[in-house]
């Protein structure tokens, strides 16, 4: 699940906030908000797209994690699942590059998810 996004790192690309399949960060001032940490399936794709390794997700995908921020900061996990795919080797195809083409697969998840995430809202007013 989303942990940390590590304000001094990043450039305030937003391209968490664009790629996210389930909505869970919004726009900031110079970094991205994680505003609906529930929402999160840890597909990692945010730490995939942060060029700056800001970004950290922890793998248990059913609860938050508490995390000391320099803890991860020392642990070489930033940037790890990019640098593990490929990604930043744009022109080598690494081991599981293809997880790139799962990116239309993970959007149309986030939109059914977003359906329902909507409607749940709505059934509560």
């Amino acid at each position: 699940m989303i942990a940390h996004i590590f304000d001094d790192l990043c450039n305030g690309c937003n391209s968490c906030v664009t790629i996210c399949p389930t909505h869970v960060f919004d726009a900031g001032n110079s970094a991205p908000v994680i505003a609906r940490p529930d929402q999160c399936q840890t597909c990692y794709m945010c730490e995939l797209y942060c060029v700056s390794d800001a970004i950290y997700v922890g793998p248990d995908s059913h609860a938050a994690e508490i995390i000391d921020p320099e803890t991860i900061r020392a642990s070489g996990h930033l940037g790890r699942v990019r640098h593990d795919h490929g990604w930043d080797r744009p022109d080598e195809a690494g081991h599981l590059d293809h997880y790139r083409l799962l990116g239309p697969l993970l959007q149309e998840g986030g939109e059914t998810a977003a359906q329902r995430y909507r409607a749940l809202a709505t059934s509560r007013e």
